[in-house]
C-alpha cells in the first residue's frame, strides 16, 4: 500500500487503521443497536400507558353506568332468551 506522496505504510500503521476502522464500525453499530432499543422502550412505554388509560376509561365508564342504572336489575340470562 502506497500513499498518494509515494511513501510505503508501516506494517504497524496499516495496524493501527485496521484497529481504527473496526473501532469505527463497532461504535457505529452499537449507536444504531441503542438507537434502535431506545425507541423500542418509548414504543413500550406509549403503548402501556396508552393500554392504561383504555383501562381507566373503562372502569369510569362501567362507574357511571351502575350509577346511572342501580335501580334497575339486570335481568337473568333465561328472562333475556324468553324474549
Amino acid at each position: 500500500m502506497t500513499e498518494e506522496n509515494g511513501e510505503k505504510l508501516s506494517g504497524a500503521e496499516i495496524g493501527k487503521d485496521a484497529v481504527q476502522s473496526t473501532v469505527e464500525a463497532a461504535a457505529t453499530t452499537v449507536g444504531q443497536v441503542a438507537t434502535i432499543v431506545t425507541a423500542a422502550v418509548r414504543d413500550l412505554a406509549t403503548a402501556i400507558g396508552d393500554f392504561a388509560t383504555e383501562v381507566f376509561e373503562i372502569r369510569e365508564a362501567s362507574r357511571r353506568a351502575a350509577d346511572d342504572g342501580a335501580d334497575v336489575p339486570i335481568p337473568a340470562v333465561d328472562e333475556q332468551l324468553d324474549d
